[in-house]
């Protein structure tokens, strides 16, 4: 039986929706809203107004595209959290009224989930991770190590006590001038400097946990005892500086995600979110990979960041299930794992 999916994503400031028959990926289009960028990060209000700008204009493409129409969609996927309430609501209200419209299926999705299982969208070489695996969801909100048991039974067993590695990418591109979203331009910078030039605080807590708050603080003072003594040192050492920076986050989100990789015995490890795009975690988890006889999933850019598809797989696993949500379904704005 063929399965026509409708993914809907609006949980922050990308609209985006996608549509896939069973695993396999039709069409998935996001509208972006680069307004944002003057202000160095995400207003919500505004982002919530430009989805309602976008939703349907970005569902008619994304339809197009698959070359189906509205009716022939067997359900309605959605995000319904965590993300920005006023953001889920545009993309949660169309989902609740297209669905009720057209008589079909409603299926409220987890945004981090999501992230997870995206790497069980149909692929050219037909890899998928095998159950149990490791997934370190990597993102601008939230560092996870999360173990996978199966489709729906995930567990958290590391998470960041304070700040997200994305939140810290940001936050150093920031003081170092450049434009938000500024991570992946430290990426692109850091690959002219020596990631061993400057060393930074890594916190080193228990567990499989994470703590980015003083490695962030380690990285201002520095900059700041070093700008008394030469004004001009951020320009004149740009590029040692991002490869510093990004060598300190992925060294330390390694760490941990290889520690518990040894003490579960599990070889099977996957990574997931927008940091996951980066190219120097990448490369680090590869060549980790060869010593430890790993199995390695990495994203496509596509699906690394936010996006309708990654909502539309879980929601073709849930109508598989027939895990429909009510009319009265409401969003979250937490994780609930």
């Amino acid at each position: 039986m063929n399965v026509y999916i409708l993914g809907i994503e609006s949980s922050c400031d990308d609209t985006s929706a996608a549509v896939l028959l069973n695993n396999q990926l039709l069409s998935n289009e996001i509208a972006n809203q680069a307004l944002h960028a003057k202000y160095g990060g995400v207003v919500p209000e505004w982002a919530s107004r430009a989805h309602l700008q976008n939703m349907i204009p970005v569902v008619d493409t994304a339809l197009q595209k698959a070359n189906i129409s509205i009716s022939d969609i067997s359900a309605i996927a959605f995000t319904a959290g965590p993300g920005l309430l006023g953001s889920l609501l545009v993309g949660h209200s169309f989902a609740k009224a297209a669905a009720y419209a057209l008589g079909i299926p409603l299926i409220g999705v987890d945004h981090l989930q999501a992230h997870i299982l995206s790497h069980f969208i149909k692929n050219e070489k037909n890899t998928y991770p095998k159950f149990p695996f490791l997934c370190l969801l990597v993102s601008g909100g939230h560092t996870q190590i999360m173990r996978v048991n199966h489709f729906f039974d995930m567990k958290i067993i590391g998470t960041t006590i304070d700040d997200a590695a994305g939140e810290t990418f940001d936050k150093a591109a920031k003081i170092l001038g450049f434009p938000y979203p500024g991570g992946p331009l430290i990426d692109t910078c850091a690959k002219e400097g020596n990631p061993h030039a400057f060393v930074f605080n890594q916190a080193n807590i228990a567990a499989y946990d994470y703590s980015f708050s003083g490695l962030k603080t380690s990285f201002l003072y520095f900059l700041r005892d070093q700008l008394k003594n030469n004004p001009n040192f951020i320009q004149e050492n740009k590029a040692n500086l991002c490869a510093s920076i990004q060598h300190a986050i992925c060294n330390s989100l390694m760490r941990k995600l290889i520690k518990a990789a040894d003490d579960l015995n599990i070889q099977e490890i996957a990574i997931a979110g927008g940091v996951s795009a980066n190219s120097a975690l990448q490369e680090r988890l590869k060549s980790i990979a060869l010593k430890k006889n790993w199995n390695i999933y990495i994203p496509p850019l596509q699906l690394s960041t936010d996006n309708a598809a990654m909502i539309g797989i879980v929601g073709y696993y849930k109508f598989l299930h027939k895990d429909f949500s009510s009319i009265n379904v409401i969003p979250f704005t937490r994780n609930k794992f």
